[in-house]
């Protein structure tokens, strides 16, 4: 299959998911207990003019189907609606706060990839002890909730030592950096934890096939064998993992941005379902759902790079 063919059916597949995710998130303010109206206006309702106004804002008279595709419509258009409790456009909401979850989420990715593939390839060329301590504090990260992680980070690292702050983006750049080094390593303690095991094994399954004795054997440098003979072949489990770890990132980004207070699309979902904001709701589960998809699509397609014996739509 061509590139060009594979994206175009990617692309499809993507459209799709995300036509099913859309009316299951808009069908949720109408399976959801009591009136659409509580929702919209929340538990104070609001006066005759009020809710007038917002069943013809919303189209609360016509059938489902219609007040479906209105609001689809309106979403491809960019208009994701208007927030009750901030009184201001969603889309606004929702661009004010991408820049944060999107600098966790790659801080957290660039900590996971590098911190559990290094681990994981000490754990299977060392052995021994190395390969002991590693899997014991891999099986520690995994076994940890991340608002414990968060919250024994705080305590040592920002109240006790004070070498970073406790809340807050920072001012940008190397402020930002700084701010959000603890948010980033608490997301990424388990992920990292999890890479690093799935990284020793995969390396140790490469280390006993036929080609990599015979390297062996023929007096390779160990270096050259590990780079060019394991490491490739083994790094089709890993991508796999690292990229369906970062796609999990951006939903355990919701737990780290309320314990560090950052003003990410993660907090300001648990604010919107707390406060019955629905519009910002629908908003920021389209906005994960579609980056979700997207990484696992970009995954696919890295597998052709990695390993050309790989054809774009295979199964592997």
């Amino acid at each position: 299959m061509s590139l060009g063919s594979y994206l175009l059916r990617r692309l499809g597949g993507l459209l799709l998911v995300l036509l099913v995710t859309s009316f299951l998130v808009f069908g949720l303010l109408y399976l959801a207990p009591g009136s659409p109206l509580a929702f919209i206006l929340g538990p104070r309702g609001g006066s005759p003019a009020q809710i007038a106004a917002a069943i013809a804002h919303y189209h609360l008279n016509d059938p489902f189907i219609v007040r479906y595709v209105t609001w689809l419509g309106d979403v491809l258009h960019g208009n994701f609606g208007f927030s009750i409790v901030y009184r201001q456009p969603v889309a606004d909401l929702i661009a004010s706060r991408a820049g944060t979850t999107t600098a966790l989420v790659a801080y957290a990715a660039i900590i996971i990839a590098i911190v559990g593939i290094l681990a994981g390839l000490i754990a299977a060329l060392r052995g021994g002890w190395a390969d002991q301590v590693i899997s014991s504090l891999a099986a520690i990260g995994l076994s940890t909730p991340v608002f414990v992680i968060g919250v024994a980070l705080i305590s040592l690292f920002a109240v006790t030592l004070g070498w970073f702050p406790t809340f807050g983006v920072g001012t940008g750049g190397l402020d930002t950096l700084w701010h959000l080094t603890l948010p980033a390593i608490a997301l990424s303690v388990a992920s990292g934890a999890y890479l690093a095991r799935i990284t020793r094994t995969a390396v140790n399954e490469e280390s006993g096939k036929e080609h990599v004795q015979t390297a062996t054997v023929r007096g390779l440098s160990s270096g050259l064998i590990v780079r060019r003979h394991v490491l490739r072949n083994a790094l089709i489990p890993i991508v796999t993992v690292l990229g369906l770890t970062i796609a999990t990132l951006i939903a355990g980004a919701v737990v780290v941005e309320n314990v560090f207070a950052l003003d990410g699309i993660g907090s300001l979902l648990v604010k919107a379902i707390l406060q019955r904001d629905f519009a910002v709701v629908q908003a920021c589960v389209l906005v994960l759902v579609v980056a979700f998809v997207v990484i696992n699509a970009i995954v696919d397609v890295l597998y052709t790079f990695i390993d050309p014996r790989i054809s774009l739509g295979s199964k592997q």
